[in-house]
């Protein structure tokens, strides 16, 4: 009696699901593979027709797994590990060794969603370790030899070199309802030293001689933008980051401008050689997903 072998998955469709699932996004996911959009949906359509399931929702703000979706996730997620390194092992590619990333908090969130789960996929060999702080503070870190690679703001402790990834885009930040009227002094939420936009929202008052106060000071991001959207104080983020809640100051509002930015990606002086190739793999991945784009079309 013959027996008929069982339908094989297709691998690709199930990276392609895992990049869907853990972007929240068709759109995403499709920028994340340089395919198009009609690509993606015909693989993800592809595999639920395989698995007989559906697997995705979806909705106005992108995609949300089902019961079957999450089972799946989890499954896929080991099989591919196992796959990936069956290949390393027998063809010789994996790449290993220990990398220290150095992130900036307030991009932390996104390349956590996207890039570096991607990283970790591909290399499964790797032992990644992501580190956040302020730039000022991952400069002198990575100046020690404590992180192999850091991406960097331009304020308050430039590096020289470093390869260029996009240009911030700080804004006044204060709480939708709220007013400047009659202030004497500004009332400000910052973060400690070594912070870009500290240095820049002071710069700029000081420059237009106007008068501040710190109101609230913390190392955490959404700390100080908690504080500004409960009206506390007003700040400095990354326009991305406005929320409902707040609205962005201009110079209508009788605050002066602030300077743009610059994130880039700065390397150790010495890496140890077991760590090179994988850290040549992180660096490339980071320069291709976030130049001239920065993190923020990971999110969804």
């Amino acid at each position: 009696m013959i027996k008929h072998a069982a339908p094989a998955l297709d691998l690709q469709l199930l990276r392609t699901f895992q990049s869907v699932a853990q972007l929240g996004s068709l759109a995403a996911a499709a920028e994340q593979q340089h395919r198009t959009l009609g690509a993606i949906s015909l693989q993800i359509k592809r595999l639920e027709e395989r698995l007989d399931t559906r697997l995705l929702e979806r909705g106005p703000r992108g995609v949300r797994l089902t019961a079957s979706g999450e089972s799946l996730l989890q499954a896929s997620r080991e099989l591919l590990r196992q796959h990936d390194t069956l290949m390393d092992r027998f063809t010789g590619r994996g790449l290993a060794g220990r990398v220290r990333l150095g992130v900036p908090e307030d991009y932390a969130s996104e390349l956590m969603t996207g890039i570096l789960p991607l990283f970790l996929e591909r290399h499964p060999g790797v032992q990644l370790e992501v580190v956040t702080g302020t730039s000022g503070h991952l400069a002198r870190e990575i100046e020690k030899g404590r992180l192999t690679l850091s991406v960097l703001l331009d304020r308050p402790h430039p590096l020289p070199g470093g390869v260029p990834l996009w240009e911030t885009t700080p804004v006044w930040a204060a709480a939708r309802i709220s007013s400047l009227e009659d202030r004497e002094s500004l009332p400000l939420a910052l973060h400690e030293t070594d912070c870009p936009y500290r240095q820049l929202a002071i710069e700029a008052l000081e420059e237009a001689d106007m008068n501040w106060h710190v109101v609230f000071t913390s190392t955490s991001i959404n700390a100080i933008e908690d504080a500004v959207a409960a009206g506390l104080a007003i700040g400095v983020i990354d326009q991305e980051r406005l929320k409902p809640t707040m609205r962005e100051l201009t110079a209508e509002d009788g605050l002066p401008p602030l300077k743009p930015g610059q994130a880039g990606l700065h390397r150790a002086a010495r890496i140890e050689p077991a760590a090179r190739d994988a850290a040549d793999a992180l660096a490339n991945l980071l320069t291709e997903q976030l130049t001239d784009r920065g993190p923020w079309r990971h999110g969804g």
